[in-house]
C-alpha cells in the first residue's frame, strides 16, 4: 500500500483526484443525525435513504463485511462549475459535464479500477454514491473537510465542487489518517440566504422536499408540484449549484481552475427534439450520461416550468 504514496500528483490529477486520505473507522460520526433526518421525513421521496439500506449505513462493515480500512478520494469537477458560471448557463448542474459528460458513476469506477491495478489490490469494494454508505461522513472522518451549512463537505483547499468515492479494503495499512478538520464556516450564511426554495435548514441539514436538485432529478414523472421558488432565473433543469456557487470557499478553486471543453454534451442536448423523440431514443442518445437517470419524461417535466 505504500505504492499509493509513490503515485505522482500528476497521475492522480489526470484522474481528477485533488485529495485523498485513509481511515480505519468503521462507524459514521453522524449516523444519529441522519437517522433523525429520515424519521422527520426530510428525505421526502428519496425512499432509498429510508428503506432497509438505512440501517446498512450505520457501519461500513454492514455493507462490506471484510472492512478493515478505507482509501477516500475527492474527484474534482471545478472546471465545469467555472464554465457554467462564466457562460451564465446553469441548465445542468456542473457535475453532469465535469466527467467528460459521462455519468460520474461509470467514470469514477473506471478510475478506481485503475487505482486498484496500480496498487495491486485483490480484495476490495467501491463506494461511488450508489452504495449504502454515508460518504460525506467518511470523508469527514478521513480529515478531508468539514460539513458546510448547506450540508456539503467543504475542503479548505479545494472547496466543494468534487465527488467523494472510496475503496474499502480487507486489511489495515501503515498509512496515517488526517486530523479531523474544524468548522470554517463561522457566521457565514450565504448558502442559506441564497437558496430560493429555503431548502437549507439551520442545522446543516437539507429539506429534500424543497430541494431543486431533488425535484429536477429524483422526480421522474409529471405528477408532483415544484417547491416554492422554482423555477429560478438561472433556469436549472437538472440539478442545482446555487449554494456552492455562492460559497466563499469555492472562490479560489474557481479562480485557479482551467476551463475544459464541454460543448459536445450541451450541443447534443440542444439539438434533440424532446417533444417528438421516444423515451427509448432519448435513452439511446443519452446513455451513460447523468440525464439517463431522469429520462425524457423527467426532463420535459422540468422544462415546462421554464416556458
Amino acid at each position: 500500500m505504500d505504492d499509493l504514496l509513490t503515485i505522482s500528483k500528476e497521475t492522480l490529477r489526470s484522474m481528477q483526484i485533488v485529495d485523498w486520505s485513509y481511515t480505519e473507522e468503521d462507524t459514521p460520526k453522524t449516523f444519529e443525525h441522519y437517522s433523525k433526518w429520515v424519521d422527520e421525513g426530510l428525505h421526502g421521496e428519496l425512499g432509498y435513504l429510508a428503506d432497509h439500506r438505512k440501517d446498512l449505513r450505520e457501519k461500513i462493515s454492514a455493507f462490506y463485511p471484510n472492512f478493515k480500512s478505507s482509501l477516500v478520494f475527492l474527484f474534482d469537477y471545478t472546471p465545469a462549475a467555472k464554465k457554467n458560471n462564466e457562460d451564465n448557463d446553469h441548465t445542468f448542474a456542473a457535475y453532469t459535464k465535469g466527467f467528460d459528460g459521462m455519468d460520474y458513476h461509470y467514470w469514477i469506477k473506471d478510475k478506481l479500477e485503475k487505482l486498484t491495478k496500480l496498487l495491486d489490490l485483490e480484495e476490495y469494494a467501491f463506494s461511488i454514491d450508489a452504495q449504502p454508505v454515508l460518504e460525506r461522513d467518511l470523508a469527514f472522518r478521513s480529515g478531508l473537510g468539514w460539513f458546510g451549512k448547506n450540508s456539503m463537505l467543504i475542503n479548505k483547499t479545494h472547496g466543494s465542487f468534487f465527488l467523494i468515492s472510496a475503496i474499502f479494503l480487507d486489511k489495515k495499512f501503515s498509512l496515517d489518517s488526517n486530523n479531523l478538520e474544524t468548522d470554517h464556516c463561522g457566521s457565514c450564511t450565504r448558502c442559506i440566504d441564497a437558496c430560493p426554495t429555503n431548502a437549507i435548514l439551520d442545522n446543516r441539514t437539507i429539506d429534500a422536499v424543497k430541494c431543486i436538485s431533488t425535484f429536477t432529478i429524483e422526480h421522474f414523472k409529471d405528477d408532483v408540484n415544484p417547491p416554492k421558488g422554482y423555477p429560478t432565473e438561472r433556469g436549472e433543469i437538472f440539478g442545482c449549484d446555487i449554494c456552492q456557487d455562492v460559497c466563499p470557499w469555492n472562490s479560489k478553486p474557481l479562480m485557479r481552475s482551467e476551463i475544459g471543453n464541454y460543448a459536445k454534451f450541451e450541443k447534443t442536448f440542444k439539438e434533440v427534439d424532446l417533444e417528438n423523440i421516444s423515451n427509448r431514443e432519448f435513452k439511446r442518445i443519452f446513455k451513460a450520461t447523468s440525464l439517463e437517470r431522469t429520462g425524457r419524461v423527467g426532463i420535459l417535466k422540468n422544462l415546462k416550468y421554464l416556458k
